[in-house]
């Protein structure tokens, strides 16, 4: 048979939602996703498939994944698409005694003593991968994330989409971050998942660089630079190359050549899906504004080294929206004349300029992060001044709440 002709830049969007399941009463994280998916499909399975949707296992089975099989023209269709598959798996779930959960990390989880690694099929990888890794600790066993797949049809198109969304990741957590509680207290970081991650698979550097990629143009040159040397370094610790695939690039965006499209990876779940397909949207009009040429060249695009780049997600991994931006050439590329600012405000300005927070699906997700913050500002100020577990579990109650009803949290 013969494959299906690779689709060109922003006709196609696929989105990935991350939930963990929890207890109805305690919040504690139920390790069931096995028998979610037995009771979808009547077996014992891995993924369902649902028509438009589909539910998969990941590595822990506190964790269920939901997808769009198939890359959408449009974004605006899958937010209510999803919120249908949440309330049919907390159906599901009910009578286990469990729910979904949102956000990019549990609060107070303990992954050293509550991890469950999945034992069936593909349980090969996860084994490996924790063996190298180590799987029972933040950044592995306790994350949520959305991933964007955007396709790009070749080399010329792989180049202009990687760059552009190259100089967005840094601030995708200034609207996205949703995970300032780890261990029961504020972590100090907005967003304390992607402070994890970052550091998850420190053992072999070149599997995660510096979360930022590098700047490259075409297949050849991504997997001569990026993928060999990756595979390389881990061949000593994974000699049966049971991890060899170009999944295990771990950076915050990074190319699936078998499908063609750039996946980013630095967004965190968010309290339901309207918020999360928001947050996608205002990401891909940008990214779009980038790849069109409209704010700054191709050239200049690739020139900014991503030391800078990787300072300013460093920044906007602990701040968010009040992270500063003192990189006037930053600034410049996206469009912005001062040469200083909070990440909120840039925001502010990419929202206004892609006319997104005008009118339509994303306008009122838009005005609460604006307005009120990501969603980690807002869950820190629900928590008040001293956290205590009897609070965090009233507040997460309600983010539960939230992502079961489809509607958004504001403090």
């Amino acid at each position: 048979m013969r494959a299906a002709p690779a689709l060109h830049a922003f006709t196609g969007y696929g989105i990935e939602l991350e939930y963990m399941i929890v207890d109805r009463q305690t919040l504690a994280v139920m390790p069931l996703a096995d028998r979610l998916l037995r009771a979808a499909a009547g077996e014992s399975a891995s993924d369902v498939g649902r028509g438009q949707f589909g539910w998969s296992n990941e590595i822990v089975l506190h964790l269920v994944e939901l997808k769009n099989v198939r890359p959408d023209p449009a974004l605006e269709p899958l937010a209510a698409g999803f919120q249908a598959e949440i309330n049919q798996i907390n159906r599901l779930l009910h009578p286990l005694g469990a729910r979904l959960m949102p956000t990019g990390m549990h609060p107070w989880m303990d992954p050293a003593a509550e991890t469950r690694l999945w034992p069936y099929e593909n349980a090969p990888i996860y084994q490996a991968y924790d063996r190298i890794f180590g799987c029972h600790k933040h950044g592995q066993a306790n994350l949520q994330s959305m991933h964007v797949n955007l396709p790009f049809a070749n080399d010329d198109e792989f180049a202009r989409l990687h760059a552009a969304v190259r100089l967005l990741l840094p601030i995708l957590p200034a609207i996205a971050a949703s995970s300032p509680i780890a261990d029961g207290q504020p972590s100090g970081y907005l967003d304390t998942r992607m402070e994890a991650y970052r550091t998850a698979v420190r053992r072999v550097p070149s599997v995660i660089g510096q979360v930022i990629p590098d700047t490259l143009s075409s297949r050849a040159e991504y997997q001569a630079q990026v993928l060999a040397p990756m595979y390389r370094d881990i061949a000593p610790l994974d000699p049966e190359g049971v991890l060899r695939h170009e999944w295990l690039n771990a950076r915050g965006a990074i190319p699936r050549f078998d499908r063609n499209a750039i996946e980013i990876r630095v967004i965190d779940v968010q309290e339901c899906p309207q918020a999360d397909l928001a947050i996608a949207a205002a990401a891909t009009a940008v990214i779009r504004a980038l790849y069109d040429g409209k704010l700054s060249s191709l050239a200049v695009q690739q020139a900014i080294v991503t030391d800078a780049l990787a300072k300013i997600l460093h920044a906007c991994i602990r701040d968010a929206d009040q992270a500063v931006i003192d990189d006037a050439g930053y600034l410049r590329l996206l469009g912005f004349a001062d040469r200083q600012c909070q990440a909120g405000e840039l925001w502010q300005h990419l929202v206004e300029m892609t006319a997104l927070g005008d009118a339509g699906p994303w306008c009122e997700p838009l005005r609460v992060i604006r307005e009120h913050g990501p969603l980690a500002r807002r869950i820190l100020r629900a928590a008040g001044r001293d956290v205590t577990k009897a609070r965090l579990h009233a507040v997460y109650e309600d983010v539960c709440d939230c992502l079961e009803t489809g509607r958004l949290f504001v403090d």
